[in-house]
Protein backbone atom coordinates (compact mmCIF):
# COMPACT_ATOMS: atom_id res chain seq x y z
CA UNK A 1 0.00 0.00 0.00
CA UNK A 2 2.68 2.09 0.68
CA UNK A 3 4.70 1.61 -2.17
CA UNK A 4 1.48 2.27 -4.34
CA UNK A 5 0.89 5.68 -2.59
CA UNK A 6 4.40 6.55 -3.40
CA UNK A 7 4.11 5.60 -6.82
CA UNK A 8 0.71 7.64 -6.79
CA UNK A 9 2.79 10.85 -5.96
CA UNK A 10 5.25 10.42 -7.74
CA UNK A 11 2.81 10.28 -10.89
CA UNK A 12 0.81 13.03 -9.97
CA UNK A 13 4.29 15.27 -8.64
CA UNK A 14 5.63 14.63 -12.43
CA UNK A 15 2.40 15.69 -14.23
CA UNK A 16 2.23 18.83 -12.09
CA UNK A 17 5.43 19.32 -13.38
CA UNK A 18 5.24 19.06 -17.10
CA UNK A 19 2.25 20.91 -16.72
CA UNK A 20 4.05 24.06 -15.67
CA UNK A 21 6.46 23.12 -18.27
CA UNK A 22 3.37 23.66 -21.05
CA UNK A 23 1.61 26.67 -19.34
CA UNK A 24 -1.33 28.31 -21.61
CA UNK A 25 -0.74 30.55 -24.07
CA UNK A 26 -1.86 34.22 -22.27
CA UNK A 27 -3.26 36.09 -25.63
CA UNK A 28 -4.08 39.46 -25.69
CA UNK A 29 -6.94 38.92 -28.28
CA UNK A 30 -10.40 37.26 -27.61
CA UNK A 31 -9.36 33.33 -27.28
CA UNK A 32 -12.18 31.51 -28.87
CA UNK A 33 -10.34 27.84 -28.59
CA UNK A 34 -13.08 25.42 -29.19
CA UNK A 35 -15.42 27.02 -31.19
CA UNK A 36 -18.37 25.05 -32.58
CA UNK A 37 -18.28 27.59 -36.20
CA UNK A 38 -15.66 28.95 -38.65
CA UNK A 39 -14.55 25.76 -39.22
CA UNK A 40 -13.65 26.14 -42.78
CA UNK A 41 -14.58 27.31 -46.38
CA UNK A 42 -14.55 26.34 -49.77
CA UNK A 43 -13.33 29.74 -52.40
CA UNK A 44 -11.11 30.37 -55.06
CA UNK A 45 -7.86 32.36 -54.28
CA UNK A 46 -6.78 35.16 -56.65
CA UNK A 47 -4.70 32.86 -58.96
CA UNK A 48 -7.73 30.62 -59.71
CA UNK A 49 -6.82 27.91 -57.43
CA UNK A 50 -9.86 26.38 -55.43
CA UNK A 51 -8.88 26.54 -51.47
CA UNK A 52 -10.14 25.45 -48.41
CA UNK A 53 -8.57 25.79 -44.69
CA UNK A 54 -6.81 22.36 -44.78
CA UNK A 55 -4.60 24.03 -48.06
CA UNK A 56 -2.72 26.04 -45.01
CA UNK A 57 -2.19 23.32 -42.40
CA UNK A 58 1.65 23.90 -40.72
CA UNK A 59 0.73 27.33 -40.95
CA UNK A 60 -1.05 30.14 -38.57
CA UNK A 61 -3.88 31.43 -40.69
CA UNK A 62 -5.35 34.87 -40.30
CA UNK A 63 -9.06 34.81 -41.75
CA UNK A 64 -10.02 38.38 -42.47
CA UNK A 65 -13.29 39.42 -44.45
CA UNK A 66 -13.88 42.65 -46.90
CA UNK A 67 -13.92 44.38 -49.90
CA UNK A 68 -11.41 46.22 -52.41
CA UNK A 69 -13.32 48.91 -52.58
CA UNK A 70 -14.02 49.99 -48.76
CA UNK A 71 -12.29 53.15 -48.08
CA UNK A 72 -11.58 52.76 -44.38
CA UNK A 73 -11.39 49.47 -42.39
CA UNK A 74 -10.26 47.32 -45.23
CA UNK A 75 -7.15 48.78 -46.29
CA UNK A 76 -6.25 49.85 -42.76
CA UNK A 77 -6.81 46.40 -41.68
CA UNK A 78 -4.18 45.01 -44.65
CA UNK A 79 -1.48 47.86 -44.04
CA UNK A 80 -1.46 46.66 -40.34
CA UNK A 81 -1.33 42.86 -41.54
CA UNK A 82 1.54 43.61 -43.25
CA UNK A 83 3.34 45.15 -40.32
CA UNK A 84 2.31 42.57 -38.32
CA UNK A 85 4.06 40.34 -41.00
CA UNK A 86 7.53 42.73 -41.03
CA UNK A 87 7.53 43.08 -37.44
CA UNK A 88 7.65 38.57 -37.27
CA UNK A 89 10.71 38.30 -39.60
CA UNK A 90 11.46 35.03 -40.73
CA UNK A 91 8.50 33.26 -38.61
CA UNK A 92 5.86 35.45 -41.07
CA UNK A 93 6.80 33.02 -43.71
CA UNK A 94 4.58 30.37 -41.54
CA UNK A 95 1.87 33.37 -41.25
CA UNK A 96 -0.89 32.85 -44.28
CA UNK A 97 -2.86 35.88 -44.22
CA UNK A 98 -6.41 35.41 -46.36
CA UNK A 99 -8.46 38.43 -47.54
CA UNK A 100 -12.34 37.04 -48.31
CA UNK A 101 -14.22 39.03 -50.41
CA UNK A 102 -17.46 40.31 -49.26
CA UNK A 103 -18.44 41.98 -52.63
CA UNK A 104 -17.96 39.34 -55.36
CA UNK A 105 -19.89 41.32 -57.64
CA UNK A 106 -17.07 44.12 -57.64
CA UNK A 107 -14.44 41.72 -56.68
CA UNK A 108 -13.38 39.75 -59.46
CA UNK A 109 -10.03 37.39 -59.35
CA UNK A 110 -8.27 39.48 -61.41
CA UNK A 111 -8.82 42.92 -58.86
CA UNK A 112 -7.95 41.05 -56.32
CA UNK A 113 -4.87 39.03 -57.61
CA UNK A 114 -3.51 43.16 -57.85
CA UNK A 115 -5.43 44.40 -54.33
CA UNK A 116 -4.29 41.81 -51.88
CA UNK A 117 -0.82 40.96 -53.01
CA UNK A 118 -0.04 44.83 -53.10
CA UNK A 119 -0.19 44.63 -49.01
CA UNK A 120 2.02 41.65 -48.88
CA UNK A 121 3.38 39.59 -52.01
CA UNK A 122 2.00 36.42 -49.62
CA UNK A 123 -1.44 37.54 -49.01
CA UNK A 124 -3.85 35.42 -50.98
CA UNK A 125 -7.41 36.78 -51.89
CA UNK A 126 -10.21 34.55 -51.95
CA UNK A 127 -13.90 35.01 -53.70
CA UNK A 128 -16.83 32.84 -54.42
CA UNK A 129 -20.05 33.55 -56.08
CA UNK A 130 -22.86 34.93 -54.27
CA UNK A 131 -23.69 31.32 -53.11
CA UNK A 132 -20.73 31.10 -51.51
CA UNK A 133 -19.60 34.11 -49.88
CA UNK A 134 -23.45 33.92 -47.87
CA UNK A 135 -22.41 30.17 -47.08
CA UNK A 136 -19.10 31.25 -45.82
CA UNK A 137 -20.13 34.37 -43.97
CA UNK A 138 -22.79 32.46 -42.46
CA UNK A 139 -19.97 29.72 -41.01
CA UNK A 140 -17.86 32.30 -39.85
CA UNK A 141 -21.08 34.45 -38.42
CA UNK A 142 -19.48 37.40 -40.21
CA UNK A 143 -22.36 40.36 -41.02
CA UNK A 144 -22.22 42.18 -44.47
CA UNK A 145 -24.68 43.83 -46.36
CA UNK A 146 -24.85 46.25 -49.39
CA UNK A 147 -25.36 49.83 -48.64
CA UNK A 148 -26.96 51.93 -51.74
CA UNK A 149 -24.96 54.95 -52.54
CA UNK A 150 -26.24 58.40 -53.80
CA UNK A 151 -25.40 57.45 -57.39
CA UNK A 152 -27.22 54.68 -59.36
CA UNK A 153 -25.31 51.65 -59.37
CA UNK A 154 -22.87 52.49 -56.61
CA UNK A 155 -22.63 50.94 -53.37
CA UNK A 156 -20.53 50.25 -50.41
CA UNK A 157 -20.57 47.08 -48.22
CA UNK A 158 -21.11 47.53 -44.36
CA UNK A 159 -19.11 44.27 -42.88
CA UNK A 160 -17.50 42.75 -39.48
CA UNK A 161 -14.49 44.13 -39.25
CA UNK A 162 -12.56 41.32 -37.19
CA UNK A 163 -10.54 38.53 -38.32
CA UNK A 164 -9.99 34.88 -37.08
CA UNK A 165 -6.73 33.19 -36.90
CA UNK A 166 -6.31 29.27 -36.64
CA UNK A 167 -3.68 27.26 -35.20
CA UNK A 168 -0.95 25.51 -37.20
CA UNK A 169 -3.65 22.02 -36.50
CA UNK A 170 -6.34 24.45 -38.60
CA UNK A 171 -8.32 24.97 -35.39
CA UNK A 172 -9.82 28.75 -34.38
CA UNK A 173 -7.59 29.94 -31.65
CA UNK A 174 -8.61 33.73 -31.24
CA UNK A 175 -10.53 36.52 -32.87
CA UNK A 176 -8.99 39.86 -33.71
CA UNK A 177 -10.21 43.33 -32.61
CA UNK A 178 -10.21 45.65 -35.54
CA UNK A 179 -7.74 48.97 -35.41
CA UNK A 180 -5.80 47.75 -32.24
CA UNK A 181 -2.32 47.79 -33.90
CA UNK A 182 0.21 45.17 -35.10
CA UNK A 183 1.83 44.73 -30.85
CA UNK A 184 -0.91 42.46 -29.80
CA UNK A 185 -1.17 40.75 -32.98
CA UNK A 186 2.29 39.85 -33.12
CA UNK A 187 2.42 39.23 -29.29
CA UNK A 188 -0.42 36.07 -30.04
CA UNK A 189 0.90 35.02 -33.41
CA UNK A 190 4.13 34.47 -31.86
CA UNK A 191 2.40 32.59 -29.26
CA UNK A 192 0.92 30.12 -31.88
CA UNK A 193 4.41 29.78 -33.72
CA UNK A 194 6.39 28.73 -30.74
Amino acid sequence: MKKLLAVSALAAAMALGLSACTKPPSFQNTDVTGLQYAQDFALTDHTGKPRTLADFKGKVVLVFFGYTQCPDVCPTTMAELANVMKELGPQADQVQVLFITVDPERDTQELLSQYVPAFDKRFLGLRGDAAATAKVAKEFKVFYAKVPGKEPGSYSMDHTAGSYVYDKEGKVRLFLRHGQGAGPIVHDLKQLLN
